[in-house]
């Protein structure tokens, strides 16, 4: 593995389909890139999205204006899906796609508390 790994992530509904009055679905592509290209994943399936008939039109109709997707369903989406390539990252031994934390400072650290009685 190289020293230095980049890690992009990318997340792609590709529409949203109407089922039924209460139903609809939104085919997705969730995408890991490493830079140097030692790995890529690539998720793709279809979220299930259910709710209020007037919910699910509202969406139906924002869709078909080319407006972006709700943010509850992406967020959702985007869960899922990193679950799913941390756990392939880990089965090929790569890096798992997530934010790297950052270091603790001084003034980070929780003080420490004192009490007398």
């Amino acid at each position: 593995m190289p020293p230095q790994v980049h890690i992009a992530v990318n997340i792609n509904l590709l529409g949203l389909e109407g089922k039924s009055d209460v139903m609809a679905e939104a085919p997705f592509v969730f995408t890991v890139n490493f830079v140097p290209s030692v790995a890529q994943i690539s998720i793709r399936g279809r979220a299930q999205i259910n709710g209020e008939s007037d919910e699910i039109r509202k969406m139906l109709d924002e869709s078909k204006q080319q407006k972006p997707p709700p943010l509850a369903v992406v967020q959702a989406v985007s869960n899922a899906s990193m679950a799913e390539a941390i756990l392939l990252s880990k089965a090929m031994n790569v890096p798992p796609p997530l934010p790297p934390l950052p270091a603790q400072t001084q003034a980070a650290k929780p003080s420490e508390a004192r009490y007398t009685a």
